[in-house]
């Protein structure tokens, strides 16, 4: 396992930005978690994103950027195992295949089982497909990934997903809280959605038009993704095929939220009428 502190000291010590290349295997596990606690206890997630960057050329373990912080990001040229950025806290993980690679990012593996499994905060752009159970439990963070395996999304509870891809079967699976906009090129989705706590909508709305453009030039910027640049080219094309995935309540409740907010009520005065509106 790569102990990365005693690297990133030096930067600490003067307070300025750093940044290191790295290459990295199957045997460095959790990599990037030591030093991320470091910096929660220096820091104490007050840092700017991308002050800190490792970029790492290889394939990595299990656990890559497992509790990640503000501040830190991890950009992969490669792959990764099972439980990438487990219970991501704020920081940023960027995951690619080499520039060398000859096949077809969106077609392919990149990440193994339970990525962002527990994530809190902070963005995930993964350029190619993840594996099973992609961010269950998630509560918050951001992501973009190019397809995902079975039970995708189970038990999420907030932030934001889109899928450029087919996912397996029992998507959404008790997502209680959160958006996912999904790229339903074959109008199949339906067959691999549970329905029991979310709906399924097309994308019309100018406010998820323009969160799903900002989604997608992040996710180009970071890996620039062929997938991700085409979308964007020809965004009104491809927009017929993208679902809204929003469960009942939560869609009743951020309606509500935005509805108090008009009438000059802060946020948190808004949701409390909002919870107490949509539980009458």
């Amino acid at each position: 396992m790569q102990n990365l502190l005693p690297r990133f000291l030096p930067a600490f010590q003067a307070e300025k930005p750093h940044r290191e290349k790295i290459k990295i295997s199957s045997l460095d596990r959790s990599l990037g978690t030591l030093l991320g606690s470091e910096v929660t206890q220096r820091f104490h997630g007050q840092l700017n994103d991308d002050t800190y960057v490792i970029e790492c050329n290889g394939g990595a373990g299990q656990s890559l950027g497992a509790f990640l912080p503000k501040g830190m990001t991890i950009d992969i040229q490669g792959d990764a195992n099972d439980y990438f950025g487990k219970g991501l806290s704020g920081g940023k993980l960027i995951i690619k295949p080499s520039a060398q690679a000859s096949f077809i990012a969106q077609d392919n593996v990149i990440i193994g089982n339970v990525a962002l499994y527990g994530a809190t905060s902070g963005e995930a752009y993964i350029c190619g497909r993840a594996g099973e159970r992609f961010a269950v439990r998630n509560s918050g963070a951001i992501a973009v990934v190019e397809g995902c395996g079975d039970h995708g999304l189970e038990y999420m509870t907030g932030g934001k997903v889109v899928v450029l891809g087919k996912t397996g079967k029992n998507f959404a699976a008790g997502m209680s809280g959160g958006i996912a906009y999904v790229l339903d090129q074959d109008h199949d989705l339906y067959l691999r959605l549970n329905k029991e706590l979310v709906t399924m909508q097309e994308v019309t709305e100018h406010i998820d038009i323009e969160d799903l453009k900002s989604l997608l030039n992040k996710h180009y910027q970071a890996t620039h993704s062929s997938l991700a640049y085409d979308i964007l080219e020809y965004l009104e094309t491809w927009l017929p095929h993208f679902k809204k995935i929003v469960p009942v309540h939560y869609a009743k409740m951020t309606k509500s939220i935005h509805s108090y907010e008009k009438q000059g009520y802060t946020y948190d005065e808004a949701a409390l009428m909002a919870f107490q509106e949509v539980h009458q």
